[in-house]
């Protein structure tokens, strides 16, 4: 048995060296191929392997930021949208970093990924790291990567209405099969634009109508089935509006109930919705454009009560969602809350959510995935989110503890593996 003085230390150390299963990103093995130049790397323009400081300065994130430093009216969107990769890097670089203090968590993201490297965060000039990336090779960086977070699987998204990438998997189905990576079929149009999937699945030899009728459900069904097994997809994912409801009597309503939903149970693999992101607010920020909105609960409960024989992971982007999130967990198990994403991965919201989460929830829930949409991200998001879920769950075994419990070692390294993988690995097993 710990003692209170004892278990801070204890949990800290425990979660500092924890292995994680990273169940939502947008990374990819390298057979997906890679832009980003690097020691005896192939580079192909318009692979899906991001990595490198170049990607790393201008994830949409700072593409953002840097819009605040310096607004349009002193360099117009379609003028920065013009310059290369590296001259929008040097751009982002100079007036974030160098110029104001880099003390948002996406600037504060970057510096932490290049110290945990070995690279000073201090350099005026990108040019340094990008020598240094340039000597890496990109499937031993992966492994640099997943070493210094302590990620041992890493889940991928994988569009199917994708053209870049549906046109890899069906010209290399191997492609899925590096070890380090799982692939995620993420289905948004299904649900978000049927007519304009219709067509594609007729053109793709699968026939279906705008209005879905028989035919077309057994069509897309038969499709879902295909891409399942193409992809060894270990869930099925889609990502939602704020405005999304449920029940609706629409094509979309039709499409989940009769086609995802049953597939799903079919193959006995959970379904993931994220849900309150609303796209393109400003378009002319393109991926740096989109905007939270607060969602329907109530339509999500509707789901799980309609569907109990579905398993379901779910977040949300709003702040506003997740005490109503969290309640509803409490009443459905076949829902797993998972997660702080997008607007919600940030220091002072994890540790708001994480607390209220342990209180309601106990330890039956996912508290994060890094939603990583460069290699080198993982490195920052799992240093920083251990941090915050370290402390609070410190606080609530002290809390414990103080109330009589005997709180020991073996029961905290359990507890920990459970929130950073068991939860998940039992959750997808069903």
């Amino acid at each position: 048995m710990l003692t209170i003085e004892q278990i801070p230390q204890t949990v800290q150390q425990v979660v500092a060296t924890q292995r994680i299963i990273d169940m939502h990103t947008h990374l990819y093995a390298p057979s997906f191929g890679t832009p980003v130049s690097g020691k005896n790397t192939t580079t192909d323009p318009a692979g899906l392997l991001l990595w490198g400081v170049d990607e790393l300065v201008t994830y949409h994130y700072l593409v953002a930021e840097v819009f605040r430093v310096v607004p349009a009216t002193k360099l117009p969107y379609e003028q920065f949208w013009k310059m290369t990769k590296p001259q929008q890097a040097d751009h982002i670089w100079q007036h974030l970093f160098v110029e104001n203090a880099p003390i948002s968590e996406a600037c504060r993201g970057v510096l932490t990924t290049l110290s945990r490297l070995g690279l000073d965060p201090n350099e005026k000039s990108l040019n340094r790291y990008r020598d240094w990336f340039a000597n890496q090779n990109a499937s031993d960086y992966i492994d640099k990567v997943m070493q210094i977070s302590g990620v041992e699987q890493i889940t991928m998204t994988n569009p199917v209405f994708d053209d870049n990438e549906r046109q890899r998997w069906l010209a290399n189905p191997a492609i899925g099969d590096d070890p380090r990576f799982k692939a995620v079929l993420r289905i948004d149009p299904l649900l978000r634009a049927w007519p304009v999937v219709a067509r594609k699945l007729t053109d793709w030899d699968f026939p279906a109508a705008a209005e879905p009728d028989a035919a077309s459900i057994e069509n897309a069904k038969h499709f879902l089935r295909h891409w399942i097994k193409l992809q060894k997809a270990i869930y099925l994912a889609v990502s939602l509006p704020p405005d999304f409801r449920y029940p609706t009597n629409d094509a979309a309503q039709t499409i989940l109930d009769k086609v995802v939903l049953p597939v799903c149970a079919e193959f006995n693999l959970p379904f993931a919705m994220m849900i309150g992101s609303r796209l393109q607010v400003n378009p002319l920020l393109r991926d740096a454009g989109d905007m939270v909105g607060k969602s329907d609960i109530a339509s999500l409960a509707n789901i799980l009560a309609a569907h109990p024989q579905n398993r379901f992971f779910v977040t949300m982007l709003a702040r506003e969602n997740q005490h109503e999130l969290c309640v509803a967990a409490r009443k459905f198990g076949n829902l797993m809350v998972f997660g702080c994403w997008w607007f919600t991965n940030n220091p002072s919201i994890i540790d708001e959510i994480t607390r209220m989460r342990f209180e309601l929830l106990g330890t039956t829930f996912i508290p994060q995935h890094s939603d990583a949409r460069v290699l080198d991200q993982l490195v920052y998001k799992w240093t920083h989110s251990r941090q915050i879920i370290g402390n609070v769950l410190a606080e609530k075994f002290v809390d414990a503890a103080e109330a009589g419990l005997n709180v020991t070692r073996a029961m905290i390294e359990k507890t920990i593996d459970d929130l950073f993988r068991g939860n998940f690995k039992r959750f997808l097993a069903g």
